[in-house]
């Protein structure tokens, strides 16, 4: 392969991967490529994957399909997740060139110049108890919000999960190091930061740190709007972190607890590290400090031994507590877990029946929730895409906003009234 040349990226999943092929993106721009969309024929194709669920896997192969029909000559760099755990299974598909694991893919500029097209494709995936390093990333220039990564990788084994066997132990930068990436996410203009990560609420265990010591730091960098906290454990958001945000300007009143079950029979099953009764006071807590705030939940439907009973009692828990939004995932089995090993397998028509229904509630609370700010005052930070005349921003308390598309709004943080409620729960300027 030449050393410059004209490249695409396609990313799956997490706003961590996000964060990383933008780290990528940069390495590749200093090599001397210029980048483009998958549909200007580039030369080089970098594809950062998911595998969180069998779906993820599926978004990869039809990717592969769809760039290689349309351009037979680009050069498929297949990364991330899925890359570690089946290399052997996406180096079959035609159309790949490399898979690069947890270990490689930050090499990957290094591996595309060496590559030479050959009939066979080529896998470098290292055992992924070798990965130990933490390599600073953040997204820049394609978000209004910049996903900056604090930490990578997990110490818990849940039941469902294989993100442990993709991205290794926890680790994470020093405060220093992080601050510094922060740092350079806001002089390339970022106005809201977005936390990021595997399990950011065990940031800084091997520094003899903690997550709270890290945004109160951030909290005093020049410069930047605003700072969300994405995913983090209910077990590790302490009342130490909520009440500082509770008292902090910049970062915002929006949390994303994982749930997963309402059962605690489940969570035992799922090895879940909290009960019900632990994530209600979590979520009393917040609310009891800061009232407007958003609460997003996850919630997994159709576990082995989802029994009815269970299943409406999850039901009932996401009905009492006060969360603005669930995110709701259907379970599938994934290799080397150990759910593989839990008997009452709920049937796949089940699991989808029970997802729908979730979605819906979902759609009840979030309505619900935004009707509570209905003609207040809020200030929006306003999205740079564009959708038929129209642009969209979020409040601090992350409503969603939308306006005629203004150039000059684009990145900034107006105070509007908001109006009324669309289909799509989406507020329109009163």
């Amino acid at each position: 392969m030449s050393t410059s040349g004209r490249i695409a990226f396609h990313t799956l999943g997490c706003k961590l991967n996000f964060s990383e092929t933008s780290t990528l993106a940069r390495q590749f721009a200093e090599a001397g490529y210029s980048r483009v969309e998958m549909e200007d024929s580039p030369d080089v194709l970098v594809i950062n994957t998911c595998s969180v669920t069998e779906q993820a896997d599926k978004k990869c192969r039809n990717i592969v399909s769809r760039a290689t029909r349309s351009n037979p000559d680009v050069f498929v760099a297949v990364v991330g997740c899925y890359a570690q755990l089946k290399p052997q299974e996406i180096a079959a598909i035609p159309g790949v060139d490399l898979v690069l694991g947890a270990g490689q893919k930050f090499n990957l500029v290094d591996h595309v110049r060496q590559q030479k097209l050959i009939a066979e494709p080529v896998i470098h995936v290292g055992e992924i108890k070798d990965v130990k390093d933490f390599i600073p990333s953040f997204s820049a220039g394609d978000r209004t919000r910049t996903f900056l990564k604090v930490q990578d990788g997990c110490n818990y084994f849940c039941a469902f999960c294989t993100i442990p066997l993709a991205r290794g132990r926890s680790r994470s930068g020093s405060i220093e190091e992080t601050v510094d990436q922060a740092q350079k996410a806001i002089d390339s203009g970022a106005k809201e930061i977005v936390l990021t990560g595997v399990n950011i609420g065990d940031y800084g265990t091997q520094h003899g740190t903690d997550l709270l010591n890290l945004i109160q730091r951030l909290d005093k960098l020049e410069g930047v709007e605003r700072y969300r906290i994405s995913s983090i454990e209910p077990n590790l958001l302490s009342n130490d972190i909520i009440d500082f945000v509770a008292s902090s300007n910049k970062f915002m009143p929006h949390f994303h607890i994982p749930l997963q079950s309402g059962s605690d029979d489940i969570l035992q099953l799922m090895r879940r590290r909290y009960r019900t009764g632990l994530y209600r006071e979590r979520v009393n807590r917040i609310l009891s400090v800061m009232p407007h705030a958003c609460i997003g939940v996850d919630v997994i439907t159709g576990f082995p031994g989802e029994t009815d009973e269970r299943f409406e009692e999850t039901r009932n828990f996401l009905i009492d507590i006060q969360a603005a939004y669930l995110h709701v995932f259907t379970y599938s089995e994934r290799d080397n877990t150990t759910a593989l090993r839990i008997p009452d397998i709920v049937p796949m028509e089940k699991r989808h029946r029970r997802t729908l229904e979730f979605r819906l509630l979902s759609d009840k609370k979030k309505r619900a929730f935004y009707e509570q700010f209905a003609d207040s005052t809020q200030r929006v930070l306003w999205e740079a895409s564009e959708d038929e005349g129209f642009m969209y921003g979020f409040t601090e308390n992350y409503l969603k906003v939308t306006q005629p598309y203004t150039l000059s709004a684009v990145n900034e943080i107006t105070e509007v009234k908001l109006g009324k409620l669309n289909s799509d729960s989406v507020f329109s300027i009163g």
